[in-house]
């Protein structure tokens, strides 16, 4: 079986991976870096730029600690980056010794699809090479929505990809649009000593999250002084020398140094000989495709970001693992059931499963259960006590439906129910396991006993 993945992100790197491993011969063809977008503009560097962030803040508590640090502390952005940078390649490295060691030929350059079995690859040395392959999966990611009224220059209005390697600290930064994305950039730079305004047209911030969850994070950008506005958009933005001038609706005119645009991603579907042989596509330019991950062309598979779904590595990962195990004859589905998900704003969001509103609206009758981290002793000596565990539960069977964090390691907490929902265990089976003291951990019980009006740390209603 010869296998030809079109992008090396973590839908294409981790599904060559395993096609070597089940003994496929495998060529990935990548146009700009192994690892896509998650490891060089989104997932890795953020999460690296969070974690200075973190540190400073830590660092200007030290007092609260018990520490006396004599002098001030200052972020140097440059070393940052430069922090970053390294963690960045290191990982790039990894995972190009990964593809060499499994034998799977990279060629760096430009795919289009011909037919579907032939790639046409223009490859960066200016040479031209045509990829025969018995299977092909398209893994191309996706990129940074733009539209007109916000034309990125780089410089004063800039996307995510800019966001992640700016030279120094904006002195002021509006973010138009408070999603995900949006709202983990605000706390960063507003860490790191910003001025931060968003502006989201929707109700709330991160609305796809639990209503609770959402109103939580709003009182915690509140804290940190930055500015939201919602039900509200910016109708055209003007930059005037060193400015950008920002119109609302009604009439507000926002000033700031730097505008970042975080309104979505589009997909990579163009420009990959897509529609030239004939592979179906939606509304948003997304490719279509069924639970086995194939697409409308028999043969040709698509997964991760380019097929609009679920637009998260780890399910790009998963997906790519589905298309390679029918590809190899294993005939495997694609189950979206039980997916965690993580926003790195301070604090961390993590969720899985039904919002609340979508379990009632499905009909489910629920117990819900919650638990405060304030309550939580680990919580108070880390200093971290903001945040609330909440877990909706089916009142009829017992079982997890949804489960929502938002706190200290919320991403790293939320696995305990998402492994739960995933073998069917109960509420009961989750208050029952003794969990070890003290830890974070316990609010994951303790928010399990309150589905049943039986936690330990929580006053009589």
């Amino acid at each position: 079986m010869r296998l030809a993945i079109l992008g090396a992100g973590p839908g294409g790197y981790v599904a060559a991976i395993k096609a070597a491993q089940l003994g496929a011969e495998v060529i990935v063809i990548e146009d700009d870096e192994v690892g896509g977008t998650c490891l060089n503009w989104g997932c890795i560097p953020t999460k690296t730029l969070i974690a200075s962030s973190e540190v400073f803040l830590k660092a200007k508590e030290l007092e609260q600690f018990g520490i006396d640090l004599k002098g001030e502390i200052t972020p140097i952005l440059a070393k940052i980056m430069a922090r970053k940078n390294r963690v960045v390649s290191t990982q790039v490295k990894g995972i190009r010794g990964l593809l060499k060691s499994w034998g799977i030929a990279l060629k760096e350059g430009h795919g289009v699809l011909t037919s579907a079995r032939e790639i046409n690859v223009n490859l960066k040395d200016g040479r031209r090479e045509q990829i025969e392959a018995d299977r092909i999966i398209i893994a191309t990611g996706s990129r940074p929505a733009r539209i007109s009224a916000f034309p990125f220059d780089g410089e004063k209005i800039i996307s995510s990809n800019e966001a992640v390697n700016l030279a120094e600290i904006p002195k002021s930064l509006l973010i138009i649009g408070a999603g995900a994305i949006g709202c983990e950039f605000a706390c960063i730079y507003r860490e790191l000593g910003a001025e931060v305004t968003m502006v989201e047209t929707l109700p709330r911030a991160v609305a796809t999250e639990d209503d609770e969850i959402s109103d939580l994070l709003e009182k915690e950008l509140k804290k940190k002084k930055i500015k939201l506005f919602t039900d509200s958009r910016v109708d055209r933005v003007d930059v005037r020398n060193d400015d950008v001038h920002a119109f609302l609706p009604d009439g507000q005119e926002l000033v700031t140094e730097k505008v970042l645009v975080s309104i979505g991603r589009t997909m990579n579907s163009d420009k990959i000989g897509a529609e030239a042989i004939g592979i179906k596509r939606g509304k948003r330019g997304e490719i279509l495709v069924n639970d086995r991950m194939e697409t409308s062309i028999p043969g040709v598979y698509a997964v991760g970001d380019v097929i609009g779904g679920m637009m998260l590595a780890h399910v790009a990962s998963k997906e790519g693992l589905v298309a390679v195990g029918n590809i190899m004859g294993t005939g495997e589905i694609m189950d979206y059931s039980v997916v965690p998900a993580a926003i790195f704003t301070s604090p961390e969001i993590a969720s899985v499963g039904l919002r609340e509103h979508q379990a009632v609206e499905k009909g489910i009758k629920i117990r819900i259960g919650r638990f405060p981290f304030r309550a939580l002793g680990k919580a108070h000596a880390i200093g971290e006590i903001s945040g609330l565990i909440k877990l909706i539960a089916n009142a009829s069977t017992d079982k997890i439906v949804g489960a929502h964090i938002i706190g200290p390691h919320a991403s790293d907490l939320i696995h305990e129910y998402a492994v739960s929902m995933k073998n069917g265990l109960t509420v009961r089976d989750v208050s029952g396991t003794i969990h070890a003291h003290p830890t974070l951990s316990e609010g994951l019980m303790e928010a399990a006993e309150d589905v049943h009006g039986e936690a330990i740390h929580v006053p009589k209603k």
